[in-house]
């Protein structure tokens, strides 16, 4: 499981239902994504394939009967029989019949395609697991990255309420000012303009953090309805400048552990199973058959029971059949099967590929991010003292609006640089964590 901040979010617990941890969204997620959900129903689909192809090896036994009437309409001749002294002559133009059957069937050997079929929908079955692991980490991931977003966002809402309130006191001020002939109105409507960027900057970050939120819910297979929120726990600055996971040791443990590299590992023995049953086509196959049966005709003088036991029959018999020429079949099952596995190594490898890049670059992010971080913290000091200064100078008339307002537009710079860099530190290092199995 992904786990941010673990000090911080795996310590706190869900209050109540509308408000959500990570973990809580990972669990639920866990349960109720329906591509999760699918991809689960494909690892059960795969399961009774197994079972279907173990069953494959076992005879198979089948029981017939067949009834049927028949009338012959110019038949002339019939049964004669003597009863008293009387001679009775009797023509049945209509008549029954019905057969009785027992019939078995196996497959002795067929160049092990049966038992190699079982394999095959083993590691089959192995790769439907695999899949949907590789899903639900996938699904981990997306989550993770909205709510450290949601988190994000969350920061800089209060950040731009905060230079919002700043500038409303800026905008006060200067109306005093302007009433003592001390400022031009045109200053004023300055700091008016700048009073109504903050308020549109405080609207489009909430936009931004309910469009995430929105992303969440879908995740999570939340209804519109369903009131939703998310726990926002105090994520330290130095969680954010802690020591990030090398990056080969990250590779090496990744590739020992992602689902989807053993997955491909697994396709290569599938290829090499499908090569050898491609092969069998060349080879003879053995089978057994064997039957009991019995049937009755109305038109028998002899009763149904003396019927069944007189016409009973057994039959036992072994097929074989050697292949002489199929068009050649096997020989472009057998090559195909060739290409297949070549591909398999050549998605192997390049899975990863794709694995390492995806590390290297979370690596190089949460490196890089950490160095934003570290001197958006030495500039955020600086600009704070900086503006603070050009404000005291405003209030007593030593600076013009021009420089207040470059401050203060630089002070909010450096303040969204902070988070930003701060927050992707924290997101890339766990995610780098998650990829090492952790």
């Amino acid at each position: 499981m992904i786990v941010f901040a673990a000090a911080a979010l795996c310590s706190l617990t869900t209050v109540a239902q509308s408000a959500w941890t990570l973990q809580d969204c990972l669990d639920y997620a866990m349960q109720n994504n329906i591509t999760l959900q699918r991809a689960r129903l494909q690892q059960q689909s795969a399961a009774e394939d197994v079972k279907g192809q173990k069953a494959a090896l076992l005879p198979s036994l089948s029981a017939s009967t067949n009834h049927s009437v028949g009338y012959r309409p110019w038949q002339d001749a019939g049964v004669t029989t003597v009863t008293n002294g009387q001679v009775n002559a009797k023509v049945d133009k209509a008549y029954y019949n019905g057969s009785y059957g027992l019939n078995a069937q196996w497959t002795v050997w067929n160049g092990n395609r049966n038992r190699n079929n079982v394999k095959l929908s083993e590691l089959s079955e192995q790769q439907a697991e695999l899949e949907a692991a590789t899903t639900a980490n996938s699904i981990q991931e997306r989550i993770a990255q909205l709510y450290v977003q949601i988190l994000y966002l969350d920061e800089a809402i209060k950040v731009s309420q905060s230079s919002l309130e700043t500038s409303k006191k800026n905008e006060e001020r200067g109306r005093e000012i302007v009433e003592v002939g001390k400022m031009s109105r045109a200053d004023l409507a300055q700091l008016t303009a700048q009073r109504a960027t903050d308020e549109y900057n405080v609207v489009e970050a909430q936009a931004q953090k309910a469009s995430y939120m929105l992303q969440l819910k879908q995740l999570l297979e939340l209804t519109g309805d369903q009131e939703f929120d998310i726990v926002v726990p105090a994520a330290s600055d130095e969680q954010a400048l802690g020591a990030i996971p090398p990056l080969q040791d990250v590779y090496e443990q990744a590739l020992a552990y992602r689902p989807e590299i053993e997955n491909s590992r697994l396709a290569i023995e599938s290829s090499e199973l499908s090569l050898a049953i491609a092969k069998a086509g060349r080879l003879p196959s053995i089978g057994v058959t064997g039957g009991i049966g019995s049937s009755t005709n109305s038109l028998s003088k002899n009763g149904w029971g003396t019927q069944m036991k007189t016409n009973y029959d057994m039959s036992g018999g072994v097929t074989v059949s050697i292949p002489l020429f199929d068009q050649r079949q096997t020989r472009t099952q057998v090559n195909k099967a060739r290409i297949q596995q070549q591909q398999a190594m050549l998605d192997l490898q390049d899975q990863q590929k794709q694995l390492y890049q995806t590390i290297e670059q979370y690596w190089l992010d949460a490196t890089t991010n950490q160095q934003k971080f570290r001197a958006a913290m030495t500039n955020v000091e600086s600009e704070e003292q900086s503006y603070n200064l050009l404000e005291e100078k405003f209030n007593v008339g030593l600076t013009n609006i021009v420089e207040l307002m470059s401050g203060k537009d630089r002070l909010l710079s450096a303040q969204q640089n902070r988070l930003q860099s701060k927050y992707q530190t924290l997101l890339n290092m766990q995610l780098l964590r998650f990829y090492a199995g952790q």
